[in-house]
């Protein structure tokens, strides 16, 4: 193969996955909508993930304030704790390792989901039938990942928080009033936008490529695997450039 075929093909891609999305936001405003199936992907999407999201958020701010503890009795700073736990937690660590967790539970499923329903032509099927199969199983996936990431975020935030006060917990006694008036006094509203904005983008893009892999895989059971795994990949590393635009976009507020 070429490298003007190798560039050729690149560029098809990109094509191919701007019109996928154009078609998205065409469909999703399109009637009638299919609501039954997108409170069934919110459940999935959301309750199905809350213990993997619990643990993974209480295992961050126990082990964050633990991390934390030593250093800053060093310099006597030690009640400075559940504020750096609130700040970096809810702009930067919550949302970003809740979504790259959320990128391989979900962008994975829906990619081999919908990659299976490709290779045993249930899509074909559908499409003969009358029935449009990008609207039910593309925009509910995307409708219900971009709304139901945000929410899993500051559950796990909120989860977070409680680790944290037990960690600190361990060695000092410290009432959750104080603890939580000390994580409230540290926050500001330019803390939670940005970083409650963002999730709706991390949620968009795990929604986007699962279900444009799924949809668009190739003939053959490998395929299925190999779209998955795709996804997973892609959607973890569009978290982190869309990550990299916000600190940079919000470092000029």
């Amino acid at each position: 193969m070429t490298n003007n075929t190798k560039i050729k093909e690149k560029l098809f891609r990109i094509w191919q996955f701007y019109d996928f999305q154009k078609r998205f936001f065409i469909e999703f405003f399109r009637l009638p909508f299919e609501f039954n199936e997108t409170l069934k992907q919110f459940f999935l999407i959301g309750y199905k993930s809350l213990p993997l999201v619990s643990i993974t958020g209480f295992i961050i701010g126990l082990t964050l304030a633990l991390q934390l503890k030593p250093t800053l009795r060093t310099f006597g700073a030690e009640s400075l704790i559940p504020a750096m736990l609130a700040i970096s937690i809810v702009r930067e660590i919550g949302p970003v390792i809740i979504s790259l967790i959320c990128a391989g539970k979900i962008g994975s499923g829906i990619g081999a989901e919908l990659g299976s329903m490709r290779v045993t032509e249930q899509i074909a099927a559908m499409e003969i039938s009358a029935t449009n199969p990008f609207k039910y199983l593309v925009v509910t996936r995307v409708t219900a990942s971009t709304l139901m990431i945000p929410v899993l975020v500051i559950y796990s935030n909120t989860i977070s928080m409680l680790g944290g006060f037990i960690a600190v917990n361990f060695t000092d006694e410290v009432s959750i009033k104080l603890y939580m008036n000390s994580v409230f006094h540290a926050l500001s509203f330019i803390d939670l936008l940005p970083a409650t904005i963002k999730t709706f983008f991390f949620g968009y893009a795990i929604g986007i490529i699962g279900t444009y892999k799924g949809y668009n895989c190739s003939r053959g059971t490998e395929s299925v695997g190999v779209a998955a795994n795709t996804a997973v990949v892609l959607a973890s590393l569009w978290i982190i450039i869309i990550d990299l635009i916000v600190v940079q976009i919000t470092s000029f507020i």
